[in-house]
């Protein structure tokens, strides 16, 4: 039996865009020396904040719901440029910014899995796909501005946030939880591990080889696993020459 869409009301989906179009213009605002215009930032703020919702329903063959409403392209486009010109504000409320950031990755989030699920894919291709929906406006974001792509780099757990709040909703909704309740869970999940990350520091490890770790070779530590023992090799000792007499 397919899973039962979770659906959320129109204002409440356009609040979220309004909250990915701030951030995106005000993450382009750093780049002063790109001299982008009004109609730049707008297409940003446009693509943060409905990047997630068209890659979600590209990847499962449908018409984008902001191709289906007259209000998702300008409620972007207006909270774009007010992101833009009202930077120096929304700074000062960096941490409502960023906890209302966090319920927008878990109510993309959901609506992407639960979508996906409804449409009949398996739980790990559903996981995906709410993952994309969830982080998506931010990898085209930085695409378009030309820098490193946020979620493969370390920083404050963006993408794990998402991967996090996706996969308990699927797990809920193999347990049988009732959709909505799943729902409500995974965005609580979400928010607090993107605002506790934020406010903390929490970071993933950088990459590095086994052999790199530091103090990996320390007296105590443990040490790689050797199926035969190492030779000892004897230093042949130097022939003595004498000289002639």
């Amino acid at each position: 039996m397919p899973t039962p869409l979770f659906a959320i009301p129109l204002w409440i989906d356009l609040v979220a865009v309004a909250i990915g179009a701030i951030q995106g213009a005000m993450f382009a605002g750093r780049f002063t020396d790109r001299r982008m215009d009004l109609l730049g930032i707008s297409i940003i703020g446009i693509t943060v904040g409905l990047g997630g919702g068209l890659l979600r329903d590209i990847l499962l063959g449908g018409v984008p719901a902001a191709l289906l409403s007259n209000w998702y392209l300008p409620v972007a486009a207006v909270f774009a440029l007010l992101g833009m010109l009202l930077q120096s504000l929304f700074n000062r409320l960096g941490p409502l910014i960023i906890t209302l950031d966090a319920v927008t990755i878990g109510l993309f989030g959901v609506i992407g899995t639960t979508k996906a699920l409804a449409a009949g894919l398996p739980e790990i291709p559903a996981l995906f796909v709410g993952v994309v929906s969830a982080v998506g406006g931010s990898v085209l974001r930085d695409m378009m501005l030309n820098v490193p792509i946020a979620v493969m780099h370390v920083g404050s757990l963006y993408a794990v946030a998402a991967l996090m709040g996706c996969g308990l909703l699927v797990t809920l909704v193999v347990l049988e939880v009732p959709i909505t309740a799943a729902a409500m869970i995974c965005v609580v999940t979400t928010t607090v591990i993107r605002v506790l990350a934020a406010r903390f520091g929490w970071t993933l490890p950088q990459q590095r080889a086994i052999g790199s770790w530091p103090h990996w070779r320390r007296r105590g530590s443990i040490q790689p696993l050797r199926f035969w023992p190492r030779r000892r090799t004897q230093a042949h000792p130097e022939p003595t020459v004498t000289a002639d007499r």
